[in-house]
């Protein structure tokens, strides 16, 4: 029986062996392929790593900043002088804590170790300090240290990297002013400082531009 002329073309097609739209990757795409990947790997871990690095360092200064706003806060609210010490132990925690004037002198250490000013809270801890996170003010690659904040001349007193006036302790006025000065952080490389103004108490934080030796 011969199959009408609408059936033939149906049988052939059917026959016919289809062929795939898309083929597998040869050789030789796979190997662009995975040098791309390398390539992406090679320049993407180390810039992540250093992004990851910078926000660590980033989020340790914060902490400090909100310790010194504090202060700043509690001093104004209270109507009273408050003052803030930093506290590193090796291998233990970086810890803060808010002391309140208690003879009408400012808060001093001295009167803080003989319990006339009184500590207003426990202390608390700055959770992203420790490992290779502390106070400190780096060298860069020729030994140099960095420029200091709105100068052009280099910091000195390298092993002081917390500095109000001459005392290691910021103080807050009632009226709101506050005793100038700055924290330096590093992890070795990096550096973040802190800053408080005098006028107005400011706390900013600023990070450091080793390239172009500025502070922003």
């Amino acid at each position: 029986m011969n199959s009408s002329p609408f059936e033939r073309p149906l049988a052939t097609a059917l026959a016919r062996p289809r062929r795939h739209t898309t083929a597998g990757m040869t050789l030789i795409e796979i190997i662009v392929v995975s040098g791309v990947i390398g390539l992406l790997l090679v320049v993407g871990i180390p810039n992540i790593a250093r992004i990851s690095a910078t926000a660590r360092l980033d989020a340790a200064a914060s902490e400090v900043a909100v310790a010194l706003r504090r202060a700043h806060q509690h001093a104004r609210l209270k109507g009273h002088n408050v003052g803030v010490k930093f506290f590193t132990q090796e291998g233990g925690p970086t810890t803060y804590a808010l002391y309140t004037d208690g003879d009408s002198d400012g808060v001093r250490s001295v009167d803080i170790d003989r319990g006339i000013d009184p500590q207003l809270a426990p202390r608390q801890p700055l959770e992203h300090m420790g490992k290779d996170i502390r106070f400190g003010i780096p060298r860069d690659a020729s030994g140099r240290p960095p420029r200091a904040p709105n100068s052009r001349r280099r910091l000195d007193r390298l092993d002081d990297p917390i500095r109000f006036n001459r005392s290691d302790m910021a103080s807050f006025a009632a009226a709101g002013t506050a005793t100038p000065g700055t924290v330096y952080l590093t992890d070795g490389r990096r550096a973040f400082a802190v800053r408080v103004r005098n006028r107005a108490g400011k706390v900013q934080v600023l990070r450091y531009d080793r390239q172009q030796e500025i502070w922003k």
